[in-house]
């Protein structure tokens, strides 16, 4: 008798408990005033999504924009605006109110993330869709008709590329100079010009084709072709970059890899999936990208990560990128089992097997949840109090976090 009421009792404490999402940071279209939310603000699902629907998990952002998933299946996005320059292919056209994002599929999405101008989801049939900036989309198999939605004309893809250049050098803060090389490519400066270079010339032949109206810089969402028997089971986009985890354990990636991004050892891009063989015989649990680099964690709970470092992102206490993944030692995560991660443009956040939260990178706009607007180096413990924490996912200037109300 005892033990039924017990669990009767066990049902009822579950039932009770809340599924809630926060988010701090900057989200330029859900602040009238265009101003950073540094403290943790509650994100409610508006009717009628709320009928009889709720939060499921949150998913990394994009640039301006936030996305989570419902317990039905459905991605939901919000927090999109018009001086973004993102192309509603990309990001969907909500402003404030989260809505569902539409997909061409009737599957549950169970996983999604964004880049600065792509996207990247997994069904729960193991299928990997991405779309928006065609360069990030590799060949696969288009589902729909080529974009309808509205071209980024020349003046918008002039802004486009004025905020990529503030991403690329950013001068709010002053610099933070890396002091070594990788494979030739010097991170103090002549680094950021060739990226810069590269933006401006991808901006202007963009323009050039979207002009003469032959096509369209967004794509529409699209399967992507794996390796026969390749079964994803987690995603995520970075700047140009995307990371897939099979359900082996396998790190795959592809896209842009001036940075050392994509794990393989050099600085070229990669037009096609493919394993990281640097963590052949380490089975990965989760994966985050930013936009210039790359964080995983393996099932023994260890941090590793890899490509652009100028703001401490990669958690080493230095600012030296790296082409191949690097174990991370830091004092804070001693004995703590890394659970879950996640990137924003140039921050990084794990979630210990404790429940504790730690942030570390750039934070000119509060997104590391600190107090504060210092940047950090190594990985520094969020306070949270009150809830337990079960995900956290980055934006690319803001933080959410998915917890869970006390009993």
């Amino acid at each position: 008798m005892n033990g039924e009421g017990g669990g009767d009792e066990a049902v009822k404490m579950e039932e009770a408990k809340e599924s809630l999402v926060f988010m701090w940071g900057y989200l330029p279209g859900v602040s009238p005033q265009r101003s950073p939310l540094i403290s943790p603000v509650l994100v409610r699902l508006p009717a009628p999504i709320s009928s009889g629907d709720s939060w499921k998990d949150v998913c990394g952002g994009g640039c301006g924009f936030a996305m989570a998933i419902s317990e039905s299946g459905k991605l939901i996005t919000w927090g999109s605006a018009d001086d973004l320059g993102q192309s509603y292919v990309t990001s969907g056209k909500h402003g404030e109110t989260p809505e569902p994002f539409p997909l061409p599929t009737e599957a549950s999405i169970v996983t999604a993330a964004a880049g600065w101008a792509h996207c990247v989801s997994v069904t729960d049939r193991g299928e990997v869709y991405t779309w928006g900036w065609k360069e990030c989309v590799p060949s696969g198999k288009v589902i729909g008709e080529s974009s309808t939605g509205p071209s980024l004309e020349k003046d918008v893809l002039e802004r486009q590329n004025s905020m990529l250049t503030e991403q690329v050098s950013p001068r709010s803060q002053g610099p933070r100079s890396a002091t070594g090389t990788v494979s030739g490519f010097d991170n103090r400066g002549s680094g950021e010009e060739s990226t810069k270079r590269r933006r401006i010339s991808s901006a202007k032949q963009a323009a050039e084709s979207s002009s003469s109206g032959d096509e369209t810089l967004s794509a529409l969402p699209c399967l992507v072709a794996l390796s026969p028997g390749v079964r994803v089971t987690t995603v995520a986009a970075g700047g140009r970059h995307t990371l897939a985890l099979s359900d082996a354990g396998a790190l795959l990636t592809f896209g842009w890899g001036l940075y050392g991004q994509c794990g393989r050892g050099s600085t070229d891009d990669e037009l096609s999936p493919a394993c990281v063989s640097a963590l052949l015989g380490i089975q990965i649990h989760g994966v985050a990208a930013g936009l210039w680099h790359t964080v995983c964690i393996s099932v023994e709970g260890d941090v590793y990560t890899f490509g652009g470092n100028q703001f401490g992102q990669l958690g080493t206490g230095a600012d030296q990128a790296e082409t191949l993944p690097r174990l991370l030692d830091a004092p804070s995560l001693e004995n703590k089992h890394a659970k879950i991660v996640s990137c924003g443009a140039r921050h990084s956040a794990v979630i210990a097997e404790d429940g504790k939260v730690f942030c570390w990178g750039w934070n000119k706009y509060g997104q590391l949840g600190l107090g504060d607007v210092i940047d950090r180096n190594i990985p520094c413990q969020v306070p949270i109090d009150g809830c337990l924490v079960k995900n956290v996912a980055c934006g690319w200037w803001h933080t959410l976090v998915f917890t869970e109300s006390p009993t």
